[in-house]
């Protein structure tokens, strides 16, 4: 499964942007999704949690660093999942990706479709090409 990133970009300290993460193939729709971020200077460490959503479209989780000002929704209609941050801060600069969990076994049951995924990076399978967002203070 291909994962294809939009969005991101400049934007000023407190303000809004969304990044989407599609794919043409419509098992998307049978995968929770992730979102993570690398921060400069922290390329040694793993990739920080930010937000999932279920296969569902249900259990949003966000990290700690994101909580209360970013929202993650699906379209299943669109195979898209986005991910709209608001008051954004400098410290949000980062590289941002989507990844999917439950390609590789164990796969995802329709009875797991509303169960919260992992937020460890390990558990994602297939990872979309990255997408830049700058904040300027």
């Amino acid at each position: 499964i291909h994962l294809e990133q939009s969005g991101g970009g400049l934007v000023q300290a407190g303000g809004s942007l969304t990044l989407s993460c599609a794919s043409s193939d419509h098992s998307f729709n049978t995968y929770h999704i992730g979102w993570f971020r690398q921060r400069p200077g922290k390329e040694h460490e793993d990739h920080e949690f930010v937000a999932s959503i279920t296969a569902s479209g249900s259990s949003p989780n966000y990290g700690d660093a994101v909580k209360g000002r970013t929202a993650i929704s699906r379209d299943f209609a669109k195979n898209t999942v986005s991910l709209q941050m608001s008051s954004l801060r400098p410290e949000d600069t980062a590289v941002y990706y989507c990844a999917v969990h439950g390609v590789r076994p164990p796969k995802v049951t329709p009875a797991a479709y509303g169960v919260r995924p992992p937020i460890a990076t390990p558990a994602y399978d297939r990872w979309g090409q990255g997408t830049q967002v700058t904040v300027a203070s």
